[in-house]
């Protein structure tokens, strides 16, 4: 697979089969991974997997976690304004309007939601965190980690599914995971097949048009 066919090829899985994903064969994609750019070489991503069994212990111990959460940053800014507003929430409503949701059924938009936070039953996933002395600089690097894996995910015929919405629960996740005080939840990041007879996964989100966002200076 050329990388323009993985880049093309990538998108946010929703919905996954529950073939199960080899713990060798994510070790070797994040082995890959590690080769992503990173400002000093500080490579400040810090990995937590699960997978089979974990994975049901998992989910299990989720619901059973009563205590409220302190979410570990804003995941979108107060006030977007515009044209991020606008972009963030044609996204929701084209995908409630693919599954059949109207805007009045808020116990089915609640539902879906909830999928987030059981990875939308991918069989594997991992937990991305970072130490919380870095700054934006380290998180972009994140970014290049995490899109360096989506990419070579594709490459084995994997779909994923990045997940900022588990930073809405980072006390039970490290608690989980046992992660160090000093570290800071990031994302998870759903791994799996792409379940093709899911109608949710036929949804492809626009992108602006190139002189929306760039351009060439001449002087």
């Amino acid at each position: 697979m050329k990388v323009s066919e993985a880049v093309l090829s990538r998108k946010t899985t929703r919905a996954f089969l529950k073939k199960p994903v080899r713990n060798e064969l994510i070790k070797s994609l994040l082995k890959k991974s590690s080769r992503a750019a990173s400002g000093g070489n500080l490579q400040p991503w810090r990995v937590f997997v699960i997978n089979n069994e974990t994975m049901k212990s998992f989910l299990d111990f989720q619901k059973n976690w009563t205590d409220q959460e302190v979410p570990s940053y804003a995941v979108y800014p107060e006030n977007l304004k515009e044209p991020y507003r606008s972009s963030r929430y044609k996204v929701g409503e084209d995908l409630y309007a693919l599954l059949g949701i109207s805007r009045e059924d808020k116990e089915g938009r609640y539902k879906q939601l909830s999928k987030n936070f059981e990875f939308f039953g991918a069989p594997a996933a991992f937990f991305c965190f970072v130490d919380r002395q870095m700054g934006p600089p380290q998180w972009s690097d994140l970014g290049m980690f995490l899109q360096t894996f989506m990419l070579l995910a594709r490459e084995e015929g994997l779909d994923t599914c990045p997940q900022e919405a588990w930073a809405m629960k980072p006390q039970s996740v490290s608690k989980f995971v046992e992660a160090d005080e000093e570290l800071m939840l990031f994302c998870g990041m759903a791994i799996g097949y792409k379940d093709e007879k899911a109608k949710i996964n036929d949804l492809i989100t626009e992108r602006e048009p190139l002189d929306v966002w760039v351009k060439f200076i001449e002087k």
